[in-house]
């Protein structure tokens, strides 16, 4: 989709441009002064200053093109897409990827590779990032392709209105076979500190679970996320005593033996298009290196 549509009905007739495209067209105040100054929002036609009084049935058009640039090289790195149409594409990300450039990792990242796809496919896109994971986490990440399809999924984000899926390999055996974490997580200010903790002082996090599988001394838990704090479930399943596999921070450092990563996948993605408002079921199964675990533990 390369526009957004709109006839005005009675009820809007003598109101500001501006005030319907925040009420009735939930645009942000961003991007409407962006558009309007591109003179990218037209009615009938015209490019209109946001002053503009409406009348019924004026047609108001928005083009979404926009010529961007990143500071970011784009590299041929092979990425597993889930799932694209002209809004938006949602990627498996494999471990051990970085998503987006650092200081310490410049390029082999998640946005080198898909700046080198948008070239390749002749999609006049940037990066801009929905959702994140940790570079050890594998599986589902949301692009959006223009700044509507942006706008429109962060705020479904910040409303708690995209259901967030993954399966975790933990130590031990889960007190309950489901039930919900909620317990604040909180960032003690040390310098070079990347640990979080349960803690009073921290933001609220809440996390629902349920044991998948039950093996000899360990449980496949799938965890359903509320709120999204950095590091979250890890924090939430070592809380109880059971750490996922392979977690050296929030968990034993022999792990590493075992699975060189924490043995955590972001499997599932519910949420609606951003333009159709059709509801998307998004999963991917399991990497190897869990899967391989899963088979040990199992045995």
């Amino acid at each position: 989709m390369s526009t957004l549509e709109k006839s005005v009905e009675k009820g809007f007739e003598g109101r500001k441009i501006r005030e319907y495209l925040k009420e009735e067209m939930k645009l942000s105040s961003r991007f409407i002064r962006g558009a309007a100054m591109d003179k990218r929002i037209l009615v009938n036609n015209t490019p209109v200053r946001m002053n503009y009084v409406l009348k019924e049935n004026d047609n108001i058009s928005i083009s979404l093109k926009k010529k961007e640039s990143q500071n970011i090289e784009p590299e041929k790195i092979d990425i597993d897409i889930v799932y694209e149409d002209s809004e938006i594409i949602v990627v498996n990300k494999r471990p051990n990827m970085v998503v987006h450039p650092t200081k310490r990792y410049q390029s082999g990242t998640l946005a080198n590779a898909l700046l080198y796809y948008f070239k390749e496919t002749n999609q006049d896109c940037i990066v801009r990032l929905v959702s994140r994971l940790d570079m050890d986490t594998s599986g589902l990440i949301i692009i959006a392709k223009n700044q509507y399809a942006h706008m429109e999924l962060s705020n479904n984000m910040q409303q708690n209105e995209i259901d967030k899926r993954y399966l975790a390999l933990v130590h031990g055996h889960m007190e309950e076979m489901e039930g919900t974490i909620d317990k604040p997580i909180y960032r003690p200010e040390l310098e070079g500190n990347m640990k979080r903790v349960v803690d009073e002082r921290g933001q609220r996090s809440i996390t629902h679970y349920k044991v998948i599988e039950r093996l000899k001394d360990a449980d496949l838990v799938e965890c359903l996320l509320e709120t999204g704090r950095t590091h979250q479930i890890r924090v939430h399943l070592s809380s109880l005593g059971h750490p996922i596999y392979g977690d050296t921070l929030y968990g034993d450092e022999s792990d590493s033996e075992i699975i060189p990563r924490q043995a955590l996948h972001a499997y599932g993605l519910n949420f609606k298009s951003p333009r159709t408002k059709k509801p998307l079921e998004l999963r991917a199964e399991l990497p190897n290196d869990i899967k391989e675990l899963l088979e040990k533990l199992r045995g």
